[in-house]
């Protein structure tokens, strides 16, 4: 079973500036998680769909760019549901970084 967890991030950059800054900075988003790394990465229509792999885990992740915020869709498998709070915390606090 997953834990499915949502962030939305609001941004002043509008698509094009997101979709930029998405497409140069997502590799840093496996490296927040110990062993971690994206494996995987395609874009549909306005959404980034990727993987991260850590700690023997896959973790579908998405993340959906609108002209005033990005909407992020996690989906902790197994275990890693235990840490939704904190991976929801670090990306609210990591996402806005990305974005500068």
């Amino acid at each position: 079973m997953s834990n499915p967890i949502s962030v939305d991030i609001p941004h002043k950059l509008g698509k094009a500036g997101v979709r930029s800054r998405l497409d140069s900075g997502i590799d840093t988003i496996g490296s927040k998680i110990p062993g971690g790394s994206v494996t995987d990465r395609r874009w549909e229509g306005d959404t980034l769909h990727f993987t991260v792999s850590a700690m023997g885990q896959v973790i579908g992740s998405k993340v959906t760019v609108f002209e005033d915020n990005v909407h992020a869709i996690v989906d902790l498998p197994g275990l890693l549901g235990l840490f939704a709070g904190k991976v929801q915390d670090m990306i609210r606090k990591e996402g806005p970084k990305l974005l500068r």
